[in-house]
């Protein structure tokens, strides 16, 4: 069954102004959807950056649009089956609306290349990473008929990450946006959300087994404190009031740029932005998490007590052969260390059921890890073979349904505590960030508390007091304090009080 052009991301809101760039006439109109993760939606708006800039007419329905641009995802089975679908689907567009051609970008795109075009002919492009600085001079030729040669994949562990972050200084010597000019990044904003994800690195240096990222991302690098801090004022000046910081791997930055505390001292220099009030980090890799990284969480304003910890499990024996570190007592201890300084921190994990070789004593480890963690939010993930990576030549593989078996049964273990973790937090004093009205009552505003992450996690429902009178709803972009009245699962009831 196909995914819906309507069920992702489809954007395109240009920004006031594009950062850095001039703008032309118009030479043709493209409609970005993206798939994926946060990342891949700054890569968007990187792309929306340089075509606006270069005179393309920015459009929200890829059915209106002279091209789709379909920003894939190729990170996990299903995500690349929705990337497929979806190109599909917006082929259809070519018979039945404007849409003249399709693109695929992104990491479907970079990491498999000539074998996605060859299986999908209706895509009139399979563009890789570094052709995103090209991506007008792409787009214009293909209308005029021609078909760019698709991308021939690389292994670029050993790459940097040339695109769409161009900020190493290399790339044929070519004069980069971000260096020099503090206000020469390239980017325009397509939705209208009071938060926004911000890009502080890309590539990862780790080699777990089970990941392909670093294949096809390439070596981990770090935008320079001065690049970040001039997007951060920008989106500010778009009216973002929460930054969103993403990467690969967030423990990591700066250690390329020869210091590891880097990102201690950015944050309160992100949190001190006039217009921003939030800031959060995403993926933390627990074996990097340094005292110093907590202190600064904890004890800088503004930076939201929100601990994104990628555990993936809790058994030594299942980790190692991951390669990865830690196990259930060193990240007990690691949860234990957050709310030490922050009681009501909230803690959001991801885990692998089914990896090659897990048996029933490390389901059991992760089940005993989950159920004393309490964690607030857990992503639970079956095992499947990812082409190319280690884990995919281990002995001792399971049956599917074995597999199937234990992501159900974990699934069901996580929704029950983490219902319970969100019933613990009634009582609790909470500003939410109003990021919509409530699609059955436009009375309620849907947005996030301090211990909630974007997109991933739960959501508060803010209504008036009972008793109250209807008042004004909430106000998109506001902040709304309140007391936690109920819980829905993981999402929360908040009154205003």
């Amino acid at each position: 069954m196909r995914a819906t052009l309507l069920g992702v991301r489809v954007a395109a809101r240009p920004a006031t102004r594009v950062a850095g760039m001039p703008t032309s006439s118009s030479r043709g109109s493209v409609a970005l959807v993206t798939l994926g993760c946060t990342r891949n939606e700054v890569d968007s708006e990187e792309i929306a950056g340089r075509l606006a800039a270069e005179g393309w007419t920015l459009v929200e329905d890829a059915a209106d649009a002279d091209v789709a641009v379909v920003n894939t995802c190729g990170f996990v089975e299903q995500a690349k089956k929705d990337s497929i679908d979806t190109l599909l689907e917006a082929a259809d567009l070519k018979e039945t609306g404007r849409t003249r051609a399709v693109v695929a970008v992104g990491c479907l795109a970079e990491r498999y290349g000539q074998t996605l075009a060859d299986e999908l002919p209706d895509a009139d492009a399979v563009l890789g990473f570094d052709s995103y600085r090209d991506m007008s001079s792409h787009l214009g030729a293909i209308l005029d008929g021609a078909r760019p040669a698709s991308h021939v994949p690389s292994d670029r562990r050993t790459l940097l990450p040339l695109s769409p972050v161009e900020r190493s200084g290399a790339a044929g010597g070519v004069a980069l946006p971000g260096h020099g000019d503090p206000e020469g990044f390239v980017r325009a904003r397509l939705d209208a959300r009071p938060w926004a994800p911000l890009k502080i690195a890309s590539g990862c240096d780790r080699r777990c087994s089970f990941c392909a990222i670093p294949m096809f991302r390439g070596s981990f690098v770090s935008r320079r404190p001065t690049d970040v801090l001039a997007e951060a004022r920008w989106l500010a000046g778009q009216g973002v009031r929460e930054l969103f910081l993403v990467s690969e791997n967030s423990t990591s930055y700066g250690k390329d740029l020869g210091d590891l505390g880097l990102l201690e001292r950015l944050l309160p220099e992100l949190a001190g932005i006039d217009g921003v009030e939030r800031v959060r980090v995403s993926y933390l890799q627990p074996a990097e998490v340094r005292p110093g990284l907590l202190e600064a969480m904890a004890e800088t304003p503004g930076v939201m007590p929100w601990y994104d910890l990628s555990f993936q499990h809790s058994s030594e024996a299942v980790l190692r052969r991951m390669r990865r570190f830690g196990g259930t007592e060193a990240f007990l201890d690691l949860v234990g260390r957050v709310r030490e300084r922050e009681p009501l921190a909230g803690v959001r994990s991801n885990v692998i059921v089914g990896f090659p070789g897990e048996t029933e004593a490390d389901v059991a480890e992760l089940e005993r890890f989950l159920t004393a963690a309490r964690l607030d939010v857990v992503g639970v993930f079956g095992y499947s073979d990812e082409d190319g990576t280690e884990a995919e030549g281990l002995s001792d593989q399971l049956p599917e349904h074995v597999v199937a078996e234990r992501v159900e049964r974990l699934t069901g273990l996580v929704e029950e505590l983490t219902a319970q973790r969100a019933l613990e937090r009634v009582g609790e004093r909470v500003t939410v960030l109003v990021e919509e009205r409530d699609e059955d009552d436009p009375s309620v505003g849907v947005g996030r508390a301090e211990h909630q992450g974007p997109d991933v996690d739960g959501v508060c429902l803010v209504r008036a007091r009972a008793g109250a009178g209807a008042g004004e709803p909430p106000a998109v972009g506001s902040f709304v304090e309140g007391v936690v009245v109920d819980a829905v699962g993981v999402d929360l009831v908040v009154e205003v009080r």
